[in-house]
């Protein structure tokens, strides 16, 4: 024991005297182990490049998601267009060409971003369509996405009034600087192409726009003819649209349409002659139309054209216009009147008769309406003449009378 004693004390003067430590400095280790050496699995060549990979991933997933947020907020944001400006898709346009033609107009920053974001809006069979678009200042290509893609584009229009000839309405469209396309070498039938003002966009062919009218005036003429009055001395569309043609140039007031057509109406009836001065001026400058200086000569009253209801009994060959919806109505349901007779009033309308006693007092009326004006006598104007069935159901017009229409 005194051994073992010993060697302790003699272990203890070698370590030198004890010194007191603090309870931390007691806890903590005396020598910090060394890290454990890489094992050579960890050091070979495979998992070296599954790290690099593993790494590049993750640095590609960063960057795809940072480029992601950047294209879609620009996508989202205002654009640099500065005020309200019209672009044009044209027909056939694909994707790229619109997104670079935005680019170069200024209207967006970046034609690859709105080019690949918008394809990734647009589902299956979508497509940005054709034609003339508002874009508005500060549009986001979101917005623009949205715009093309709905095809509301910018829509203009042509209107034909009531009571033109197919020749006049075809010049009206050749006059129209934004319709594009030549316009059919044989003209449609007279009283084929329906008046009405037609709107379109852009790229529009003439050729469409004619088709629009010839369909809308087939299907009016079908729908008025079907509620016709049963009675009416009709036998076809073609008379009816050739009557309904000639109470729409005869008068201009749409309450008057109703009874023009009965007094015509009532005069076939009874196989007098129509009389009616728009059929005399058809037959003489046909569908271009009357020139404005010329006036109508009595001796017009005499030229034998087809056209002219002084001269032929019944009703003309073909329409003289184009009659609208109003007109066609008027004739298929007429007022129920005795009436024969209309001459001017002087205010634009017409004074009616059934009596050609009770017409020749309107028609001295309205002469001394014209006497006071210092009229041509030799002109005829708006009305019908003073006039006297005949036995054989002609009308008589007195000599040397001024007529009026």
């Amino acid at each position: 024991m005194s051994d073992t004693t010993n060697q302790s004390n003699d272990s203890q003067a070698q370590k030198g005297p004890i010194i007191p430590k603090s309870p931390n400095e007691a806890l903590r280790p005396e020598r910090v182990p060394e890290p454990p050496k890489r094992s050579r699995n960890a050091r070979s060549q495979i998992v070296l490049f599954l790290n690099f990979i593993m790494t590049m991933a993750v640095v590609v997933c960063v960057v795809a998601v940072i480029g992601f947020y950047y294209a879609t907020s620009t996508y989202q944001s205002p654009g640099p267009l500065q005020t309200n400006t019209n672009f044009i898709v044209r027909n056939g346009a694909g994707l790229a060409e619109i997104a670079s033609n935005l680019e170069r107009n200024t209207i967006i920053s970046d034609a690859r971003i709105f080019r690949y974001l918008t394809a990734t809006h647009l589902s299956a069979g979508e497509s940005l369509k054709a034609g003339e678009y508002e874009i508005k200042a500060r549009a986001s290509m979101s917005d623009i996405m949205e715009l093309l893609k709905s095809g509301k584009s910018i829509l203009y229009s042509v209107s034909f009034p009531e009571g033109l000839t197919v020749r006049q309405m075809f010049d009206r469209m050749l006059q129209d600087p934004v319709l594009e396309g030549d316009l059919p070498a044989a003209l449609p039938a007279e009283g084929s192409l329906r008046p009405d003002t037609y709107k379109f966009s852009r790229g529009t062919k003439r050729s469409e726009i004619i088709e629009q009218m010839a369909a809308a005036q087939q299907k009016l003429v079908d729908q008025v003819w079907d509620k016709r009055d049963s009675s009416l001395p009709l036998r076809s569309k073609d008379e009816f649209v050739t009557l309904a043609s000639i109470v729409e140039k005869e008068t201009g007031v749409p309450d008057e349409r109703a009874h023009v057509a009965s007094v015509f109406l009532n005069r076939l009836g009874k196989g007098m002659r129509l009389q009616s001065d728009p059929t005399i001026i058809y037959g003489l400058f046909g569908g271009e139309g009357k020139p404005a200086d010329r006036p109508i000569y009595q001796s017009d009253l005499k030229r034998d054209t087809p056209y002219n209801t002084y001269v032929i009994k019944g009703l003309p060959p073909t329409p003289i216009a184009n009659p609208g919806k109003d007109a066609l109505e008027a004739v298929a349901n007429p007022w129920k009147t005795q009436d024969l007779y209309f001459v001017a009033d002087g205010t634009g309308g017409h004074v009616f008769a059934a009596t050609l006693e009770e017409h020749n007092a309107n028609v001295k009326r309205w002469r001394k309406l014209e006497a006071d004006k210092g009229s041509d006598p030799n002109i005829a104007v708006d009305g019908q003449p003073e006039e006297q069935p005949a036995d054989n159901g002609a009308t008589v017009v007195p000599p040397k009378k001024k007529k009026i229409n």
